[in-house]
Protein backbone atom coordinates (compact mmCIF):
# COMPACT_ATOMS: atom_id res chain seq x y z
CA UNK A 1 0.00 0.00 0.00
CA UNK A 2 0.99 3.78 -0.43
CA UNK A 3 0.59 6.26 2.53
CA UNK A 4 -1.30 8.89 0.96
CA UNK A 5 -3.24 12.34 2.94
CA UNK A 6 -5.34 14.60 2.02
CA UNK A 7 -3.73 17.45 0.29
CA UNK A 8 -5.68 20.18 1.84
CA UNK A 9 -4.39 19.40 5.70
CA UNK A 10 -2.11 21.64 4.28
CA UNK A 11 -2.01 25.34 3.83
CA UNK A 12 -1.49 26.67 0.39
CA UNK A 13 -3.06 28.01 -2.72
CA UNK A 14 -0.49 26.65 -5.64
CA UNK A 15 -0.21 22.46 -6.55
CA UNK A 16 3.63 22.48 -5.74
CA UNK A 17 3.39 24.12 -2.42
CA UNK A 18 0.95 21.75 -1.31
CA UNK A 19 2.94 18.72 -2.71
CA UNK A 20 5.87 19.84 -1.27
CA UNK A 21 4.46 19.71 2.52
CA UNK A 22 2.57 15.99 1.50
CA UNK A 23 6.20 14.81 0.49
CA UNK A 24 7.58 16.36 3.27
CA UNK A 25 5.82 14.49 5.69
CA UNK A 26 6.09 11.40 4.54
CA UNK A 27 3.64 10.29 2.45
CA UNK A 28 3.57 9.54 -1.10
CA UNK A 29 0.24 10.32 -2.85
CA UNK A 30 -2.49 12.93 -2.20
CA UNK A 31 -6.08 12.88 -2.72
CA UNK A 32 -6.24 16.61 -4.26
CA UNK A 33 -8.90 19.27 -3.74
CA UNK A 34 -8.84 22.37 -6.35
CA UNK A 35 -8.80 24.52 -3.02
CA UNK A 36 -4.84 23.55 -3.09
CA UNK A 37 -5.20 25.69 -7.02
CA UNK A 38 -6.74 28.72 -5.24
CA UNK A 39 -10.05 27.69 -6.61
CA UNK A 40 -13.03 26.50 -4.69
CA UNK A 41 -13.41 22.78 -4.08
CA UNK A 42 -15.51 22.33 -7.04
CA UNK A 43 -14.88 24.97 -9.33
CA UNK A 44 -17.47 26.27 -11.96
CA UNK A 45 -13.68 26.42 -14.58
CA UNK A 46 -10.34 24.98 -14.68
CA UNK A 47 -8.21 26.24 -17.14
CA UNK A 48 -5.65 24.17 -18.56
CA UNK A 49 -3.28 25.74 -17.20
CA UNK A 50 -4.60 25.12 -13.81
CA UNK A 51 -5.01 20.99 -14.76
CA UNK A 52 -1.54 20.99 -15.66
CA UNK A 53 0.02 22.83 -13.06
CA UNK A 54 -1.00 19.78 -10.67
CA UNK A 55 0.85 17.59 -12.74
CA UNK A 56 3.62 19.16 -12.97
CA UNK A 57 3.87 19.43 -9.13
CA UNK A 58 3.44 15.84 -8.71
CA UNK A 59 6.28 14.83 -11.06
CA UNK A 60 8.01 17.16 -9.22
CA UNK A 61 7.27 16.33 -5.69
CA UNK A 62 7.27 13.06 -6.73
CA UNK A 63 3.66 12.40 -4.81
CA UNK A 64 0.82 11.03 -7.13
CA UNK A 65 -2.94 12.00 -6.99
CA UNK A 66 -4.70 9.02 -6.26
CA UNK A 67 -7.79 11.29 -6.32
CA UNK A 68 -9.44 14.61 -6.50
CA UNK A 69 -12.69 15.25 -4.57
CA UNK A 70 -15.44 16.14 -6.33
CA UNK A 71 -17.83 16.09 -3.39
CA UNK A 72 -21.48 17.60 -3.69
CA UNK A 73 -24.50 16.69 -2.31
CA UNK A 74 -26.00 14.04 -4.90
CA UNK A 75 -29.56 13.86 -3.34
CA UNK A 76 -29.21 17.38 -2.16
CA UNK A 77 -33.70 17.99 -1.92
CA UNK A 78 -33.42 21.03 -4.34
CA UNK A 79 -32.48 19.48 -7.54
CA UNK A 80 -31.52 22.47 -9.08
CA UNK A 81 -28.26 22.00 -6.48
CA UNK A 82 -27.87 18.81 -7.87
CA UNK A 83 -27.94 19.62 -11.20
CA UNK A 84 -25.10 22.62 -10.21
CA UNK A 85 -23.01 19.66 -9.09
CA UNK A 86 -23.22 17.71 -11.79
CA UNK A 87 -22.41 21.01 -13.80
CA UNK A 88 -19.40 21.13 -11.94
CA UNK A 89 -18.41 17.16 -11.79
CA UNK A 90 -18.16 17.98 -15.63
CA UNK A 91 -15.58 20.23 -15.31
CA UNK A 92 -13.18 18.34 -12.52
CA UNK A 93 -13.43 15.21 -14.85
CA UNK A 94 -12.61 17.04 -18.31
CA UNK A 95 -9.16 18.31 -16.50
CA UNK A 96 -8.25 14.95 -14.76
CA UNK A 97 -5.86 13.64 -17.35
CA UNK A 98 -4.18 16.88 -17.84
CA UNK A 99 -3.88 16.48 -13.40
CA UNK A 100 -2.71 13.03 -14.00
CA UNK A 101 -5.46 11.71 -11.90
CA UNK A 102 -7.83 8.72 -12.26
CA UNK A 103 -10.78 8.64 -10.06
CA UNK A 104 -13.01 11.45 -8.26
CA UNK A 105 -14.23 11.25 -4.97
CA UNK A 106 -18.25 11.00 -4.42
CA UNK A 107 -20.57 12.42 -1.69
CA UNK A 108 -23.61 10.17 -2.19
CA UNK A 109 -25.28 13.01 -0.24
CA UNK A 110 -27.99 13.40 2.52
CA UNK A 111 -31.46 15.71 2.27
CA UNK A 112 -30.16 17.82 4.77
CA UNK A 113 -30.20 21.10 2.82
CA UNK A 114 -27.28 22.72 4.60
CA UNK A 115 -24.64 20.38 5.30
CA UNK A 116 -23.90 17.26 3.17
CA UNK A 117 -22.03 15.79 5.77
CA UNK A 118 -25.10 15.31 8.24
CA UNK A 119 -27.66 12.85 8.91
CA UNK A 120 -31.17 13.13 7.66
CA UNK A 121 -33.86 10.52 8.47
CA UNK A 122 -35.17 11.33 4.63
CA UNK A 123 -32.31 9.51 3.85
CA UNK A 124 -33.83 6.45 3.77
CA UNK A 125 -36.94 6.62 2.09
CA UNK A 126 -37.25 5.19 -1.28
CA UNK A 127 -37.54 8.75 -3.18
CA UNK A 128 -33.71 9.32 -1.96
CA UNK A 129 -32.71 6.06 -3.55
CA UNK A 130 -34.38 7.11 -6.67
CA UNK A 131 -32.65 10.28 -6.34
CA UNK A 132 -29.39 8.70 -5.96
CA UNK A 133 -29.91 6.48 -8.93
CA UNK A 134 -31.17 9.50 -10.62
CA UNK A 135 -27.74 11.54 -10.07
CA UNK A 136 -25.20 8.30 -10.05
CA UNK A 137 -26.26 7.32 -14.07
CA UNK A 138 -25.76 11.48 -14.62
CA UNK A 139 -22.19 11.13 -12.67
CA UNK A 140 -21.31 8.07 -14.48
CA UNK A 141 -22.41 9.17 -18.48
CA UNK A 142 -19.48 12.38 -17.03
CA UNK A 143 -16.79 9.81 -16.08
CA UNK A 144 -17.67 7.68 -19.13
CA UNK A 145 -17.11 10.82 -21.42
CA UNK A 146 -13.68 11.67 -19.60
CA UNK A 147 -12.40 8.16 -18.72
CA UNK A 148 -12.73 8.66 -14.92
CA UNK A 149 -13.54 6.83 -12.00
CA UNK A 150 -15.85 7.52 -9.34
CA UNK A 151 -15.11 6.81 -5.82
CA UNK A 152 -18.13 6.29 -3.36
CA UNK A 153 -17.90 6.46 0.18
CA UNK A 154 -20.77 4.31 2.83
CA UNK A 155 -20.82 6.56 5.44
CA UNK A 156 -23.24 7.00 8.26
CA UNK A 157 -24.85 10.15 7.44
CA UNK A 158 -25.43 9.75 3.71
CA UNK A 159 -27.63 7.96 1.90
CA UNK A 160 -25.36 4.68 1.13
CA UNK A 161 -24.52 4.38 4.78
CA UNK A 162 -23.47 0.73 5.05
CA UNK A 163 -21.50 -1.62 2.88
CA UNK A 164 -24.91 -3.11 1.92
CA UNK A 165 -26.25 -0.26 0.47
CA UNK A 166 -22.85 0.64 -1.37
CA UNK A 167 -23.13 -3.30 -2.94
CA UNK A 168 -27.01 -2.41 -3.92
CA UNK A 169 -25.74 0.42 -5.74
CA UNK A 170 -22.85 -1.10 -7.59
CA UNK A 171 -25.18 -4.08 -8.86
CA UNK A 172 -28.42 -1.44 -9.49
CA UNK A 173 -25.52 0.72 -11.20
CA UNK A 174 -23.79 -2.12 -13.42
CA UNK A 175 -20.78 0.34 -14.35
CA UNK A 176 -16.97 -0.87 -13.73
CA UNK A 177 -16.93 3.25 -13.57
CA UNK A 178 -18.36 2.88 -9.75
CA UNK A 179 -15.69 2.14 -6.89
CA UNK A 180 -15.10 2.49 -3.27
CA UNK A 181 -13.34 4.41 -1.08
CA UNK A 182 -13.55 2.50 2.18
CA UNK A 183 -13.59 4.20 6.05
CA UNK A 184 -13.36 2.44 8.64
CA UNK A 185 -14.50 5.06 10.99
CA UNK A 186 -17.54 6.16 8.75
CA UNK A 187 -19.02 2.82 9.41
CA UNK A 188 -19.36 2.77 13.02
CA UNK A 189 -19.77 5.52 16.15
CA UNK A 190 -19.70 3.27 19.55
CA UNK A 191 -19.30 -0.23 19.27
CA UNK A 192 -17.44 -3.17 21.38
CA UNK A 193 -14.38 -3.78 19.54
CA UNK A 194 -15.61 -7.61 18.59
CA UNK A 195 -18.27 -5.88 16.71
CA UNK A 196 -15.88 -2.94 15.27
CA UNK A 197 -13.96 -5.88 13.93
CA UNK A 198 -16.83 -7.66 12.52
CA UNK A 199 -18.02 -5.02 10.69
CA UNK A 200 -14.89 -3.65 9.24
CA UNK A 201 -14.43 -6.99 7.91
CA UNK A 202 -17.77 -7.75 6.24
CA UNK A 203 -17.21 -4.31 4.67
CA UNK A 204 -14.14 -5.51 3.29
CA UNK A 205 -14.93 -8.85 2.28
CA UNK A 206 -18.32 -7.14 0.80
CA UNK A 207 -16.48 -4.58 -1.14
CA UNK A 208 -13.25 -6.39 -2.29
CA UNK A 209 -13.62 -6.13 -6.12
CA UNK A 210 -14.54 -2.65 -6.03
CA UNK A 211 -12.12 -0.79 -3.05
CA UNK A 212 -9.58 1.32 -4.91
CA UNK A 213 -8.49 3.60 -2.26
CA UNK A 214 -8.59 3.22 1.73
CA UNK A 215 -8.82 5.84 4.16
CA UNK A 216 -7.56 6.17 7.34
CA UNK A 217 -9.27 8.12 10.34
CA UNK A 218 -10.01 6.94 14.07
CA UNK A 219 -13.42 7.17 16.20
CA UNK A 220 -12.94 8.00 19.92
CA UNK A 221 -15.00 5.49 22.68
CA UNK A 222 -17.63 8.47 22.89
CA UNK A 223 -18.21 7.80 18.69
CA UNK A 224 -16.76 11.35 17.70
CA UNK A 225 -13.89 11.29 15.08
CA UNK A 226 -9.91 10.82 16.22
CA UNK A 227 -6.76 11.38 14.62
CA UNK A 228 -5.69 7.74 12.65
CA UNK A 229 -3.95 5.97 15.61
CA UNK A 230 -5.31 7.68 18.60
CA UNK A 231 -8.60 6.00 18.99
CA UNK A 232 -10.64 2.71 19.09
CA UNK A 233 -10.25 1.26 15.30
CA UNK A 234 -7.77 -2.01 15.41
CA UNK A 235 -5.41 -0.62 12.62
CA UNK A 236 -3.51 -4.09 12.75
CA UNK A 237 -6.96 -5.46 11.80
CA UNK A 238 -7.94 -3.39 9.33
CA UNK A 239 -4.89 -3.15 7.24
CA UNK A 240 -4.35 -6.86 7.87
CA UNK A 241 -7.91 -7.48 5.95
CA UNK A 242 -6.98 -4.98 3.49
CA UNK A 243 -3.87 -6.59 2.72
CA UNK A 244 -5.84 -10.37 2.32
CA UNK A 245 -8.11 -9.17 -0.48
CA UNK A 246 -5.22 -8.13 -2.34
CA UNK A 247 -5.31 -3.96 -2.11
CA UNK A 248 -2.29 -2.30 -3.14
CA UNK A 249 -3.80 1.31 -3.85
CA UNK A 250 -3.11 4.23 -1.28
CA UNK A 251 -3.85 4.58 2.07
CA UNK A 252 -5.20 8.27 2.49
CA UNK A 253 -4.82 9.59 5.71
CA UNK A 254 -7.34 12.51 6.89
CA UNK A 255 -9.12 14.30 9.78
CA UNK A 256 -5.85 15.85 11.26
CA UNK A 257 -4.24 18.80 11.86
CA UNK A 258 -1.01 19.90 9.72
CA UNK A 259 1.47 19.54 12.35
CA UNK A 260 0.44 15.76 13.26
CA UNK A 261 0.62 14.03 9.74
CA UNK A 262 4.41 13.15 10.07
CA UNK A 263 3.47 11.22 13.18
CA UNK A 264 0.77 9.63 11.24
CA UNK A 265 2.87 8.73 8.72
CA UNK A 266 5.44 6.91 10.92
CA UNK A 267 2.23 5.08 12.65
CA UNK A 268 0.89 4.21 9.78
CA UNK A 269 4.12 2.85 8.07
CA UNK A 270 5.01 0.70 11.35
CA UNK A 271 1.39 -0.65 11.41
CA UNK A 272 2.05 -1.62 7.28
CA UNK A 273 5.37 -3.02 8.40
CA UNK A 274 3.64 -5.34 11.53
CA UNK A 275 1.26 -6.61 9.25
CA UNK A 276 3.17 -7.23 6.69
CA UNK A 277 0.57 -5.22 4.45
CA UNK A 278 3.70 -2.71 3.74
CA UNK A 279 5.05 -4.95 1.35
Amino acid sequence: MKLGIFAKTFAGRAPETVLKAVAGAGFASAQYNMACSGLSSMPDAISGAEARAVAAAAGTTGVEIAAVSGTYNMIHPDPAVREAGHRRLAVLAERCAAMSAGLITLCTGTRDPLDQWKAHPGNDTPEAWRDLLEAMETAVGIAERYGVDLGIEPELANVVNSAEKARRLIDEMKSPRVKIVLDPANLFEVETPEARRTIVASAIDRLADRIVMAHAKDRNPDGSFATAGKGVLDYGHYLGRLKAIGFAGSLVTHGLAADEAAGVAAFLTRTLSDTGAGR
